[in-house]
């Protein structure tokens, strides 16, 4: 039987030109985090499945990671997740370096799930996450971070909005407010994760279904109705707790001042991890009604590295995919063309007396830090031009017999259509003529 030429279900293929579409991604991601001057790091491919199991959910351990016994007979998974790892690889330095602590990666992950729209078993991810001390000024710069990213590719407040909550918030609507008990109140974060994604009778039927004080339930109705940080911080003077929010409201004041307004939407419904996060929590979304969805998520934590038995070590950072992100620089019309080849000058001899003289001079063009790429065999004259443009060629040499026998070659730029002679000794007038 002959073997599938198609990739395992929910990976894909990097053709050259798919794979300029990740190379210029991943460049955009790596100068964002580089700008705001965050280290990049690595960890490996395969993690012990102990690690996972201290850390995440059991959806993730028993559905979705790919695990085996290696030949050692230790139980280890490919990881789905870079979280584990970056906490293991901290908690291993982070008494001997300073801080803050600020590294990104963009690793490869695999989850054994279902392949749709936004995710695929295989992607990668774009993490940056800030350690130490961080505060609201490490928040703030995070959701800078994040801006200054997407911005980067040439969107803005148009294209996307970043939806934001404090799970501090939360927490005085729930203990302060509506004094639950501690398994009332998971349910009640249960219930707002989902009251976006329900009907109105189905979020009432939810809530119902709590058997909630009357006056525990207005107050759960009015936490999900607030549209705004006015909203939200009238309602908190409103009932006493003006100073329990304080921090959340410095937030936004700041990111007021310093133009992130345009970009940071309160939502009640934003609680993320439920047994992660501990500070502000928020979603990055796509606005345009044909692609509404999120594109990544993140925020504050304090207790990363106590499944190393680590004092607490607290930290803010975000995971973006680079599916969910190609869908939105598609959909947006925000990715260049990418299709062909990006080459200085294609080099072509007509003759077989010429062969030595062509890779001379390619590679003193290159020498001189032009991208040449050198025609293998003599290119018929009228083939040459045809072959420069699929190549993705800007200039396009020629070199016959004529040209070897006087020391010179014909050079020309497939915009202008303009055609120069070139002397093999005089190669350093390309720098005026080739330019990026």
């Amino acid at each position: 039987m002959a073997l599938n030429k198609k990739p395992y279900k929910g990976t894909r293929d990097f053709f050259p030109a798919d794979k300029r579409v990740q190379d210029f991604i991943f460049n955009k991601m790596k100068a964002s985090a580089e700008a705001f001057s965050f280290e990049a790091y690595e960890g490996p491919m395969v993690e012990e499945v102990a690690l996972y199991k201290a850390k995440s959910g059991e959806e993730l351990i028993n559905e979705q990671i790919y695990s085996f016994e290696d030949r050692g007979g230790r139980f280890v998974a490919i990881r789905p997740e870079m979280t584990p790892t970056v906490a293991r690889m901290v908690a291993q330095v982070h008494r001997e370096i300073p801080k803050p602590i600020k590294w990104y990666s963009i690793p490869n992950l695999m989850r054994y799930e279902k392949p749709q729209r936004g995710r695929l078993r295989e992607h990668w991810q774009l993490n940056c996450d800030i350690f130490g001390e961080v505060g609201r000024s490490g928040e703030i710069e995070i959701l800078q971070l994040i801006t200054h990213l997407f911005t980067g590719f040439g969107a803005n407040s148009s294209h996307f909005e970043i939806l934001i909550n404090d799970r501090e918030i939360v927490n005085i609507v729930f203990n302060d407010l509506m004094k639950v008990d501690e398994e009332t109140s998971y349910k009640l974060y249960k219930i707002v994760d989902k009251a976006k994604k329900v009907k109105p009778e189905g979020l009432q039927k939810m809530i119902t279904e709590l058997s909630l004080e009357k006056e525990s339930e207005e107050i759960f109705k009015r936490y999900l109705a607030i549209k705004s940080f006015d909203e939200l911080f009238s309602f908190l003077e409103e009932v006493g707790f003006s100073e329990k929010g304080a921090g959340f409201k410095e937030l936004a004041d700041i990111s007021a001042k310093i133009g992130l307004q345009d970009y940071l939407v309160y939502d009640p419904t934003i609680v993320r991890g439920l047994d992660y996060y501990t500070g502000i929590v928020f979603e990055v979304f796509d606005k345009n009604p044909e692609n509404r969805r999120a594109l990544c998520g993140g925020g504050a934590y304090a207790n990363l590295l106590q499944i190393f038995n680590e004092n607490p070590v607290p930290g803010v950072g975000f995971g973006l995919g680079d599916v969910t992100l190609t869908d939105f620089l598609t959909t947006h019309k925000l990715l260049p063309d990418l299709s062909k080849n990006d080459v200085d000058i294609y080099l072509t001899f007509q003759s077989e007396k010429a062969i030595a003289k062509n890779f001379e001079l390619a590679s003193e063009i290159r020498a001189l830090g032009f991208k040449s790429l050198n025609s293998l065999e003599p290119v018929k004259f009228k083939k040459v031009f045809s072959n420069a443009e699929k190549l993705g060629a800007r200039f396009v040499s020629i070199l016959g017999d004529k040209e070897l026998e006087e020391g010179f070659f014909q050079l020309k730029n497939l915009s202008t259509k303009e055609t120069v002679d070139i002397k093999f000794s005089e190669l350093e007038k390309l720098k005026d003529i080739i330019k990026p």
